[in-house]
């Protein structure tokens, strides 16, 4: 029996034209939060939808969610408004903005233009100081390493089940420290921390996106969001388009005064920033397959180190990562977990 989805219904139930309304689920994500939609009945008899969000206590702390979506709220950013919040049980009563998920409506033909609509709302979000009552963590060393960890500890170590020598450890502990002094170097700006295309939505009545999933906001490097948008974890393009979307945000922060970096120190940023984000990535999807048993996100996992590779083929001063991701780690992904993706044209 579900005693929260039991405690919700009763819950929603309390408010006014809520009294009879279905509870339906609408989807979990990579948390243990869920969602379900549920009807308020009008005076005219028409039912509007709205999303309820369980956020069950004892695991996710839904006041950062509170604290930062009132504050986006106020500052114009497309956040779903809080109608109703309960904190001590995790339920809140949102805004509707719909089930079309960025990634479901992106194709060769409307990239572009939902990509420079998301791009914009980043430049929105980045612009923002950290509410008054609610100061944000910031990106720093600590957790900078533990996000790095992850690939160590669930991927190579979990899930793919590698013994790794003092030489490889040493040559982790030396690409982790050159990719956490890039990213502490960045200016830092207000961080989404996982703005990607299954946490924007696209509405019918608006050519803005909207927003979830924003309660791990941090302060932290100008070019941690656009990474996560346009090199997503969920879907790849063609790097010639990546480079276009990346210089007309450069352009964007750069107006807006978040840096004053030029073309070639924002591509490295962004560079070495997506290898961070991608270690983290694919150790949290060998996680939730082993811990959470969730082991659909398994399947990202070659996409995701497909990014790996291809920046640190770029670096010189990460040739001995790549050569060993390519000669130890990729093939042991492509026994266990499926193909990498470029991976032929890849090879040392």
């Amino acid at each position: 029996m579900d005693n929260r989805l039991q405690m919700l219904t009763t819950w929603i139930r309390q408010f006014p034209g809520f009294g009879n309304t279905d509870v339906r689920p609408v989807s979990g994500d990579a948390s243990f939060r869920r969602y379900f939609r549920v009807w308020k009945t009008a005076t005219d008899g028409s039912s509007v939808p709205f999303i309820v969000m369980d956020s069950p206590p004892e695991q996710e702390n839904c006041e950062p969610f509170i604290q930062l979506d009132r504050h986006w709220c106020e500052a114009g950013i497309a956040v779903p408004k809080i109608f109703e919040a309960d904190s001590e049980r995790g339920f809140l009563l949102l805004e509707d903005f719909g089930d079309q998920l960025m990634l479901d409506q992106l194709n060769p033909k409307t990239a572009n233009t939902l990509y420079r609509s998301a791009l914009d709302e980043l430049v929105l979000i980045q612009r923002l100081s950290a509410p008054t009552d609610y100061p944000m963590p910031t990106y720093n060393t600590a957790l900078l390493n533990r996000e790095m960890a992850l690939f160590r500890d669930w991927l190579l170590e979990g899930y793919l089940g590698l013994v790794l020598s003092n030489t490889e450890q040493s040559m982790l502990d030396t690409t982790f420290a050159l990719l956490r002094e890039s990213a502490l170097a960045q200016p830092q700006v207000t961080v989404h921390r996982d703005y990607h295309s299954r946490n924007l939505l696209v509405r019918e009545q608006s050519n803005r996106p909207g927003v979830i999933d924003f309660q791990d906001a941090v302060t932290g490097p100008v070019t941690y969001d656009v990474v996560s948008l346009l090199k997503d974890c969920y879907i790849q393009w063609p790097e010639e388009q990546v480079c276009q979307w990346l210089e007309t945000f450069r352009e964007k922060t750069l107006g807006a005064g978040l840096h004053r970096a030029d073309s070639d120190t924002f591509r490295q940023w962004f560079e070495l920033m997506g290898m961070q984000r991608h270690l983290k990535a694919a150790g949290i999807f060998a996680r939730l397959a082993m811990r959470d048993d969730k082991p659909r996100y398994l399947a990202d996992i070659p996409r995701t180190v497909s990014y790996l590779l291809s920046a640190s083929k770029r670096q010189p001063a990460l040739r001995h990562f790549h050569d060993w991701l390519t000669m130890v780690a990729v093939p042991r992904i492509e026994n266990l977990i499926g193909p990498v993706p470029g991976q032929e044209h890849l090879a040392p």
